[in-house]
Formats: structure tokens, sequence, C-alpha cells
């Protein structure tokens, strides 16, 4: 993973809302209407939100007539934990 694509998805990661939201997702794929329902949110704000997580690729979209379904797009999420796990304090000499 290159490092502004890394620092796309923290920006996005760093908004608690839509943190939470990554956790709900963690359950499995759900409706819009459900992720609305458990913020208390308003659609359109709802929608910003996932925009941001889908355009980042933590997110995948699904369509299903009038409804959109999220779930989390787990290759991206393995590929930025890839990335944040190869960040190491070996050089650092407080760490040893």
């Amino acid at each position: 993973m290159e490092l502004g694509e890394a620092t796309k998805i923290c920006k996005a990661l760093g908004d608690d809302n839509r943190l939470r939201i990554v956790q709900m997702l963690t359950q499995g794929e759900m409706c819009a209407c459900k992720i609305q329902d458990e913020f208390n949110m308003t659609q359109p704000a709802m929608s910003h939100h996932m925009k941001t997580l889908c355009d980042v690729g933590l997110v995948k979209r699904r369509k299903e007539g009038k409804w959109c379904h999220y779930s989390i797009d787990c290759a991206k999420f393995r590929e930025f934990k890839g990335f944040i796990t190869d960040i190491t304090c070996s050089g650092n000499k407080d760490e040893q």
C-alpha cells in the first residue's frame, strides 16, 4: 500500500462516526437504513460518511432495489493492516 492511500484511510477512520460504522460492519453486511437508525443521523449525513468509507476502499456498497447494503472490503483492510504492521519501533532505543 502506498503512503498516500494509507493517509486517506487514516483520515477516513479519524472520524468517530465512521470508525463506529466500520465496527458495526464487522458484524456483517448491513442495510443503510439500519446503520442510520443506530446513529440517529440524517440521510445526507449518513450518505456522506458512507461515501467517504467507500471512496477509500474500506467499505463496499451493494444496491438492491431502492436500498443500499454495505460491507467491509476485507482485502483492503488486510492490506491496510499490513501497512500498519510494517511500522515498527525497532530503531527506538526506548523500546529495546
